[in-house]
């Protein structure tokens, strides 16, 4: 992200009452990927789903998009909440609805749910139960309405976190006082890889071949060299119509893949908008016919890879005197890089290559403007004395509860030997 500013007052605990001039985002936006435009009429508004069918006439379509469209809130005050957790893999994103009796407007008015565990990688089959606990709302740009989606986490039936819930542990983090007290702001930016469905192969490039060399594609405009501006654009409405504090996206540097800016973001929030930008993602391309992949290195060869870099700062980092600050958190993140590194998503190795704007996996550095290294620091961040670092280590898939709250106990929590410090500080060339 270019800068760091000021996060939103909207929090992602609460959502505010819907506009009666909002429209749920629809397949329309991206029409051109899906359906030839009826031939008959003029274009209708783009606040109404398209339903693809593999043999059907048109009043058949027709008479389902309209129960897609349905507004039922003239006749019920029930609401439909779509309940989203992260599976077993610890990167893929499962859903399911249920009926709520009223609009709600804090996770705390929900219930508990439960799943079937064992169906997910979550559970065995003789104990399968896993329960879902409400913990941030947003929006639903699919239903519209008053209707919602329920960011949750699981836990035992005895209350006890299981393997794959990395949020409560990001909690403890961003509970702990002296954590609160420093207002850890984040700015993610999260890269994608859009694939065809029955190939698997980029978006836009000659199936079993290659397009030209990288250089022309990157926040390019042209039907040769940017593939899935579609499915970004209605992306981007989808996320600002749920709340989600999605700042910016542009194309990225190999064809076909994209990225997305969220934040800034405070504390657990920022985890919780990315994975609930990450699951209206996965909803656009389910209905576009594309396949979403977040694998930090979808194509081998002289292709970026897709990363997810991370804009970090504490309070203490954006007053006055706040480059120290940053120099002595640049300092921890060093002594600790392993430890980061194994958390920051399966595959990150393939990517981490110290070619395609990226560091090497096995040595940490940092710099000011340079994209090659493990740490960037901005021109402008220097020039004022104060600002933010950015973590250009975090693959594609990583998760952003263990990275945002991996980056504030490092960097608050965490105090290094005063002799590690100093070594690693005549290392770095960091006079802290």
């Amino acid at each position: 992200m270019a800068q760091i500013l000021a996060p939103s007052t909207q929090w992602q605990m609460r959502i505010s009452k819907p506009s009666t001039n909002a429209s749920p985002m629809t397949a329309k936006m991206w029409g051109s990927l899906l359906l030839k435009q009826n031939k008959k009429g003029a274009t209708r508004s783009s606040s109404k789903f398209r339903v693809l069918a593999l043999k059907s006439d048109n009043s058949t379509v027709n008479r389902i998009e309209d129960l897609l469209n349905l507004d039922v809130t003239p006749f019920t005050d029930k609401i439909i909440a779509e309940y989203i957790w992260i599976g077993g893999s610890g990167i893929d994103l499962r859903s399911k609805s249920r009926t709520i009796s009223k609009p709600v407007e804090h996770p705390s008015e929900l219930p508990k749910w439960n799943y079937d565990g064992s169906s997910t990688g979550q559970a065995p089959g003789e104990d399968s139960e896993v329960i879902l606990y409400p913990q941030a709302i947003f929006k639903d740009p699919f239903r519209g309405g008053n209707n919602i989606l329920v960011i949750c986490d699981t836990y035992t039936p005895a209350g006890e976190p299981i393997p794959t819930n990395k949020r409560a542990r990001a909690a403890e983090v961003f509970s702990d006082k002296k954590v609160t007290d420093e207002v850890p702001w984040f700015g993610i930016e999260q890269e994608y890889t859009l694939l065809q469905t029955n190939v698997k192969w980029p978006l836009g490039w000659p199936v079993g071949g290659y397009p030209g060399p990288q250089g022309p594609y990157y926040c390019a405009a042209g039907a040769d060299k940017s593939f899935g501006r579609d499915i970004s654009d209605a992306h981007y409405k989808a996320c600002l119509y749920a709340g989600i504090n999605i700042s910016g996206t542009n194309g990225e540097v190999m064809p076909g893949q994209w990225e997305y800016q969220v934040g800034p973001s405070v504390g657990i929030e920022a985890g919780d908008h990315i994975w609930c930008s990450r699951y209206i993602l996965e909803r656009i391309t389910e209905q576009a016919g594309v396949v979403l992949t977040l694998d930090p290195k979808p194509i081998e060869g002289d292709w970026n890879g897709a990363g997810c870099h991370t804009n970090y700062s504490t309070k203490s980092m954006r007053e006055d005197g706040g480059y120290e600050v940053i120099k002595k958190a640049i300092l921890n993140l060093s002594l600790r890089h392993k430890e980061h590194i194994s958390a920051y998503g399966e595959g990150n190795e393939r990517r981490l290559t110290g070619k395609h704007e990226t560091a090497s996996i096995n040595t940490f550095s940092w710099g000011v403007a340079n994209r090659g290294c493990s740490i960037r620091v901005g021109r402008e961040t220097e020039k004022q004395g104060k600002g933010y670092l950015e973590d250009r280590r975090p693959a594609s898939n990583m998760d952003p509860y263990v990275v945002t709250s991996l980056l504030a106990e490092t960097t608050v929590l965490w105090e290094p030997t005063l002799e590690a410090e100093a070594l690693a500080a005549q290392k770095l060339a960091l006079n802290v």
